[in-house]
Parts: structure tokens; sequence; C-alpha cells
């Protein structure tokens, strides 16, 4: 989709600054079964970070992330669509492929209405703030908009500040405010959902 010599994909000492010659492109495509380990990989390490007391339970998380992913792809849902954003090196040797991103967009039913949502907005944390998750959202926006609908719906956590200020500067608007039931740690936590015309 985009391509060219972007030094903002890669972090530093990258392979495109120990080498020149060095090309590096993003892609957005729709994910396949092919992709799952990494899709896997990118869904666990950006929502449940390994680490802490509870870093035991990884590998059962990891299963289940693959195992819904897998559930998914294959379920040929009318209105669903898992997007990757691809990062492709290229030297005169070789070529790389990297999973650095995903996003799911699907048809939810509503009170008397369907509604397009997107869910699992996620990128590796070394490929954050350079612009890959808008380009996500953008391919969603033009997904919608094939799929006939004019606007886009999510929810996100009101203390995930990074991902709020994402939304907002995308155009999206905060409709409803939700108190979530207090987690196992007694933490109460608020959900907003948030909605974009397109």
């Amino acid at each position: 989709m985009e391509c060219c010599g972007l030094s903002s994909l890669m972090g530093e000492g990258s392979e495109l600054e120990k080498n020149p010659s060095c090309t590096v492109s993003l892609a957005i495509r729709n994910a396949n079964l092919k992709d799952i380990k990494a899709l896997t990989d990118v869904l666990t390490l950006s929502f449940h970070p390994s680490g802490g007391w509870l870093s035991f339970l990884q590998p059962i998380l990891r299963l289940g992330v693959s195992e819904d992913l897998r559930l998914r792809l294959r379920g040929a849902v009318p209105y669903y669509c898992c997007l990757v954003a691809v990062e492709t090196t290229k030297t005169p040797s070789e070529t790389k492929e990297k999973v650095i991103g995903t996003v799911e967009i699907t048809l939810k039913s509503g009170f008397n209405c369907h509604y397009l949502y997107i869910s699992n907005l996620a990128v590796l944390e070394t490929h954050r703030r350079k612009g890959v998750a808008k380009k996500l959202l953008k391919e969603c926006e033009r997904i919608a908009s094939q799929w006939g609908y004019n606007s886009l719906n999510l929810h996100v956590l009101e203390n995930n500040y990074a991902a709020k200020k994402l939304y907002l500067s995308n155009g999206y608007q905060i409709c409803e405010n939700e108190i979530l039931w207090p987690n196992w740690f007694w933490v109460r936590s608020e959900k907003l959902f948030l909605k974009k015309k397109i």
C-alpha cells in the first residue's frame, strides 16, 4: 500500500540505518491462516504483556488467542475482516516480512440496528506512534464504505490515554461512558463507547 525507505517505521539501530541500500515498506492487507502465530504475538504482547506474578498464564493466554483467531479466520463470516500491517524490509540479498499490527472489523447487532465494530487494534511497542494504527483505522473506514456503512464504533478503556488520544484525534467521538464491574482486584474501571461518521 505504501512504499519507500521509511526510516520512521524502524527503531534505533535498524537494518535501514546499518544498510543504506535497504528499503522498508508498510502494507495493510487481509490476514490469513499463515499469520496466526505473528498475530498471536502482536495481540498477546499488546494486551497481556509478560512479566509479573501472572506470567505463568502466558502460554494459556497465547493458546486462547491463537484458537480464537483461527476460528474467526476460518469462519467465512460475512462482514468480518482481520487486517494486518506488514513491514517489508528489502536488501540486495533478502526480503523480510514482519507483522507489526492488526485490527478486526465486524458487524454487530444492537437495539433494532446493526453497526460496524472495531476491535483488537494492536501495534508492536517498537512500532507505535509511527502512524501504523492510523493506517489500520483508515483501512477500516475504506472497508466500511465498501460494505455500505457510514460509521464505525469501538470501545476503549477510559484510562488508556494513548488509545483514547489516537481515536479522538482521528475523528471518533465519545457516545457513552460505561462503568465496568470491579475486577478480581476490586479496581473499578470505565469503558468508553466511541463512534465515527465516515
